[in-house]
């Protein structure tokens, strides 16, 4: 039976069991591999660390501050994978090309290079910082990419401002690599940190001396536009940056904190694709019934949901079914996330006042056919977006509810009239986005009775089904999960409906009614659905609907 990285450092004597169980509880906390933890608590040094990571993993250890690579090695990888993949190509014996890497996990990148080179490839393990030394000695420093030039030429900045200039670049690099929807960078304790959401969690990435937080905030905020002398007030900016051939918008958003300044930054790729609705999440019944929605001439449709919960890419996905030669759409956005040809977008300009509800009534002079508004933010937009729903236009916009049903009087609540919200409404969505499960590691299991319940799955009808779970590889970093799906609640306006709203109905009597005539279909139930097919866990689904907090269910 293999120890574990713990157990062989404790009989090496380079730790204590009492060092051990501290650090064991630090990782858990902080969501890190017991590496890292070991590392932070000051418990170990590289060179030991990595020296028992190499032996329990069965790769070679190499002390790259000693010896030298000869040229020859050097040339058979190039400098720039080098340094973009992190490794060194150390020898050649028997034959094979032996890489100096620092974690076990990239034995897959040695793969691909056995591919590329057609040479046998094999990995040798180093300490981080011993194999960045190397890099930097044989390769020299890496030449500044168009984040750095691009700062350097509207700051005039000279060579002292490099580090802080490498800093923010290798950053954003890492965030993208790493398909990182947001930067957080939160200053405190003496220190500051950086985390990416991936997949809607946050994981910790880097943490900086506190000396560095000046620096760090006013490079970002000169490259958004911002006011570096402004330290007491909340800020919003943009920035627009070409990483890897790919054009990043960054949106920006600065809040003073007792620690000092935090921003978080929200990464759009450009370059990317848009995802049909298949592959969001629609099931065919679904999708059936939402492009047999979306045809209709007039009236509005709704998307609603935390912020990030994919109701933008929603949207996008319907005017995509829609966008014809014979059609026109115009679109109001903050920001434009999508460029789609074909359609007219304005963006939002509040220093102009330019806002959505302007921008609605100048576009209905147009003479569009469909309208999507980012937003319903206020009465005003309500009242556009409905008018024009009113007088023959297909209108999308989005809406921050917890479900379906509560969008029709959050209209109500910002001042729309009861008997417009009942005429013009014709369907809401919410959605939330779960986690997928890794399809290279996740396992089967036999699921409780409890776990069935808790998704109303009768465990009569469900006997012998197995669930999968998540349990961790190197593809998916070992979190089980890779990538998301969504999760859709759907509400089509009937008669009944539309008499209760008329009314002014309370949100009970309005979901009581939809779930008894079946207007609704369940965030709970799609949830279920997704379960049992494989593509996300019970886990997920009790985290985003929150079951966890109203179930009797242990996971």
């Amino acid at each position: 039976m293999s120890r574990t990285l713990g157990e062989m450092l404790v009989e090496a004597q380079a730790l204590t069991e009492a060092q051990l169980k501290e650090a064991l509880t630090y990782q858990r906390n902080g969501s890190l591999r017991l590496g890292e933890a070991l590392l932070r608590l000051g418990f170990v040094d590289e060179t030991t660390l990595a020296r028992t990571l190499a032996k329990q993993q069965g790769i070679p250890f190499v002390d790259l501050d000693k010896g030298k690579v000869s040229e020859a090695v050097l040339a058979r990888i190039p400098a720039e994978v080098a340094r973009e993949q992190v490794l060194l190509p150390v020898m050649e014996k028997d034959g094979k090309l032996i890489i100096a890497v620092d974690d076990p996990l990239k034995r897959l990148v040695a793969e691909q290079l056995q591919f590329q080179l057609g040479t046998p490839v094999s990995c040798a393990l180093a300490s981080p910082t011993a194999l960045k030394r190397a890099l930097e000695r044989y390769y020299g420093e890496k030449a500044e990419d168009s984040v750095a030039r691009s700062m350097q030429a509207r700051e005039g900045a000279d060579e002292s401002d490099a580090p802080i200039v490498r800093l923010v670049t290798r950053t954003f690099h890492d965030a993208l690599a790493q398909r990182a929807s947001d930067i957080h960078i939160e200053p405190g304790h003496g220190r500051v940190r950086v985390r990416f959401r991936v997949d809607g969690m946050l994981r910790d990435v880097a943490e900086h001396p506190a000396h560095l937080q000046a620096p760090l905030l006013s490079r970002l905020k000169i490259m958004a536009a911002l006011d570096i002398a402004e330290k007491r007030k909340p800020q919003d900016g943009r920035i627009g940056v070409k990483i890897d051939g790919r054009d990043i918008d960054v949106r920006c958003s600065i809040l003073p904190s007792s620690h000092g300044e935090s921003m978080v930054m929200r990464l759009l790729d450009r370059t990317r694709s848009l995802i049909s609705l298949k592959e969001l999440g629609f099931e065919e019944e679904d999708n059936r019934w939402f492009k047999r929605l979306i045809q209709r001439p007039n009236g509005i449709v709704l998307v609603t949901g935390p912020t990030g919960s994919g109701k933008t890419t929603t949207l996008y996905a319907a005017l995509s079914e829609l966008n014809r030669p014979d059609v026109k759409i115009i679109t109001a956005e903050d920001p434009v996330e999508y460029h789609l040809r074909g359609l007219n977008q304005v963006q939002v300009n509040a220093k102009i006042g330019l806002s959505f509800a302007r921008i609605l009534k100048a576009m209905l002079r147009a003479a569009p056919n469909i309208i999507l508004v980012g937003e319903i933010r206020d009465s005003e937009t309500a009242e556009m977006a409905i008018q024009a729903a009113l007088t023959g236009h297909l209108v999308f916009s989005t809406l921050h509810t917890n479900d379906a049903s509560s969008a029709l009087t959050r209209l109500i609540d910002i001042g729309v009239k009861p008997f417009l919200v009942s005429a013009a409404v014709q369907a809401v969505i919410a959605q939330r986005l779960v986690r997928r499960l890794c399809a290279q590691c996740a396992e089967a299991y036999t699921p409780t009775e409890i776990e069935l319940k808790a998704l109303a799955l009768d465990p009569r009808s469900f006997e012998g089904v197995q669930f999968k779970r998540a349990r961790g590889c190197r593809a998916c970093e070992n979190s089980g999960y890779r990538g998301r799906v969504a999760l859709f609640e759907h509400l089509e306006m009937d008669q009944n409906l539309r008499e209760l709203c008329f009314r002014g109905a309370s949100l009970e009597e309005l979901r009581a009614q939809a779930l008894a005539s079946g207007a609704l279909s369940g965030l709970v139930a799609d949830g279920a659905r997704k379960v049992v097919r494989g593509q996300t866990s019970l886990q997920e689904v009790m985290r985003v609907t929150r079951l966890l907090a109203e179930s009797a269910v242990e996971v």
